[in-house]
This record gives C-alpha cells, sequence and structure tokens, in this order.
C-alpha cells in the first residue's frame, strides 16, 4: 500500500505550472563561516531554488517506512507511513484513519521532524534564522568547530529550541548536531547529539544515510535514543499539487 501509494504521489500530482511565471528566489544573505558549511554540501543553490522533495525513511529500531512528499516554500507536508497518513495543509496537521493510527505524542511536532533534521544545513537558510561561529564544543574529547543557529521570535513552533552544528575537522561537514526540545513546555531540556553519517550525493548536494540520536551528558554520547536512514532522496524543480496535502474526509485534524 505504501509503496504503490508514493509511486502514485511522485509521478503523477504536480503538473499545474505549466501557466504560471516562475519567480527567481534570490541566494539568501548568510555570513562567511556559514556559507563555508553550506558549500562543503554542495550547490546550495539548488536547495533554495527547488521548489519540493521527497525520500524514505526507515526507522532502525522496528524497520518501518515512512515516505515523505515536501513543498519547500510553503513547507506543505505529508508523509505515509506504516498504518497512517500524516499531512500538513492550510487549516493544520492531520491524521489518517484516525489518532490512535499513530502511538506518538505529538501529530504536529512529528509531521515534520525528520524533514527538518535530515535538511540540515540547508533549512537554516530560511528567514528568520541566523546561524554563526561560537566557542568550540567537545564531543568524546575531539573539538569540534561549531556553529549556533538562532531562531527569531515567531519562527517555528518552537523558537527556544537550541541548535548547535559541530563541524567535521576534516571534512568541514555536519558531523554532530546538538539540540534541544522545547515543544512540550520543559523549561530546563537537555541535549540530545544527533550523528550525521555516510554521506551521499544526490544531484549536487549531499544529504546523510543515516541519523542516530543520542543521549548527550558531559560531552560525551551516551546510549542510542533512536536511528533512522534515508534514500531514494529527490529535489524537485515542480511543486507538488496541493491536493495531495488536503485531509481525507476519514482524517482527523489532531494535536
Amino acid at each position: 500500500m505504501k509503496n504503490l501509494n508514493a509511486i502514485a504521489i511522485l509521478f503523477s500530482v504536480f503538473l499545474l505550472v505549466a501557466c504560471e511565471k516562475e519567480t527567481v528566489k534570490e541566494m539568501p544573505k548568510v555570513n562567511p563561516e556559514f556559507q563555508e558549511l553550506l558549500e562543503k554540501h554542495g550547490d546550495w543553490s539548488k536547495w533554495i531554488h527547488a521548489k519540493a522533495m521527497s525520500f524514505m525513511m526507515i526507522h532502525e529500531t522496528n524497520l518501518t517506512r515512512e515516505n515523505y512528499f515536501i513543498n519547500l516554500d510553503s513547507r506543505k507536508i505529508r508523509l505515509d507511513g506504516s498504518g497512517f497518513s500524516i499531512g500538513k495543509d492550510d487549516q493544520g496537521t492531520w491524521i489518517s484513519p484516525n489518532r490512535s493510527a499513530f502511538g506518538g505524542r505529538s501529530i504536529n511536532f512529528y509531521h515534520n521532524l525528520y524533514f527538518y533534521f535530515y535538511s540540515i544545513p540547508y533549512v537554516f537558510t530560511d528567514p528568520g534564522v541566523s546561524v554563526s561561529e561560537v566557542e568550540n564544543k567537545m564531543v568524546n574529547g575531539v573539538s569540534y568547530k561549531t556553529l549556533q543557529a538562532k531562531m527569531a521570535p515567531g519562527t517555528g513552533s518552537s523558537p527556544d529550541d537550541q541548535y548547535f552544528m559541530l563541524l567535521n575537522p576534516e571534512t568541514g561537514r555536519l558531523e554532530y548536531l546538538l539540540y534541544t526540545v522545547s515543544f512540550f513546555g520543559n523549561q530546563n531540556p537537555t541535549f540530545t547529539a544527533l550523528k550525521y553519517d555516510d554521506y551521499r550525493d544526490a544531484d549536487g548536494l549531499v544529504f546523510p544515510r543515516y541519523l542516530t540520536g543520542y543521549t548527550f551528558e558531559n560531552d560525551s554520547t551516551k546510549g542510542i535514543k533512536y536511528q533512522v536512514s534515508f534514500s531514494d532522496i529527490l529535489l524537485l524543480d515542480e511543486k507538488f499539487d496541493d491536493s495531495i496535502f488536503e485531509k481525507p474526509d476519514e482524517a482527523v485534524y489532531a494535536d
């Protein structure tokens, strides 16, 4: 079911742009340190000019799959998982066939979580995000050049989250993301260390094949919290038709 739906969506629903005039996006202005990081990840202008994105993700702990479809300008998103679909339209975040089909705490929190992690550092070129170099941080005895991403008030659903990008000393690419989660109201959240592994080229941009989240204590990674893998990444010149993001009749809006 999931694979057939994914193929049908990917190859048959984004034909609405033939009569539209394209507007050329200007490249965002970023500081030299951040630009250097972006360039280590490839031709980042392709991210700025892309209209849509799709990929497949596997939860390595239980081998369940999710297929993702995103319109990058609007950030409308749809993911088809094992026994459920989640989408984001103009009205909110929905789930099909019902809320109990997804066991997580929050549909709204989950719907774009892995898209966001997978797309760092590119998503930090978004309006309202500033990136600057800060003091080096240590992980497992290694000192890493570090860039901090900060959200302006009103940017995203959790502007108080903290993000530190730790760069591989040899390649200059993102190796660890240290982040906190404030979405659920924790006033003193702890850091998670997210490791970016096995970069693969996708038409001139690189994306990690694996993301592994670790408990982070005393500048060291401890137990694994989660691990996901990615494949079939596509960046598209045309956006998906908005109809694929609309709530099905049997779906419900949920927090």
